[in-house]
């Protein structure tokens, strides 16, 4: 297996930032917002963001959080910690998939290309 270097972005160099989220981005651009493909860790010591880890189908953002996945707690919280690092209104953020899984996809409501911005200046800072 080759490995091939990351930006602080979570893309590969050279890569249009619109594609989709395959195997070589944690996001992808949308008309209406941004997708971005998590990495969540229920019942954590320490939450926030830890950068990106490697899955399966590619990049994700790992995600640390103290509450546990029941009732959607966990779920709650995540929105509430990608609302709190993007600066945006928690409500703006929905997961769209793997609601009762660690390995979910997040709908982020809003200017994408700013979104991107701000997720890859955070991770950048992560780094």
């Amino acid at each position: 297996m080759t490995h091939t270097p990351r930006q602080a972005s979570g893309k590969i160099p050279g890569r249009n930032p619109g594609q989709p989220a395959g195997r070589d981005s944690a996001w992808r651009l949308l008309p209406d917002g941004l997708e971005l493909r998590v990495k969540a860790q229920p019942r954590a010591r320490r939450p926030g963001l830890h950068g990106l880890v490697e899955s399966a189908d590619g990049p994700r953002l790992k995600l640390a959080v103290n509450e546990a996945p029941e009732d959607g707690r966990a779920n709650k919280a995540i929105c509430a910690l990608l609302a709190e690092a993007l600066h945006v209104p928690p409500s703006r953020i929905a997961v769209v998939h793997g609601a009762a899984a660690r390995e979910k996809t997040c709908h982020i409501a809003g200017d994408p290309a700013a979104l991107a911005a701000l997720l890859s200046e955070r991770l950048e800072t992560l780094a």
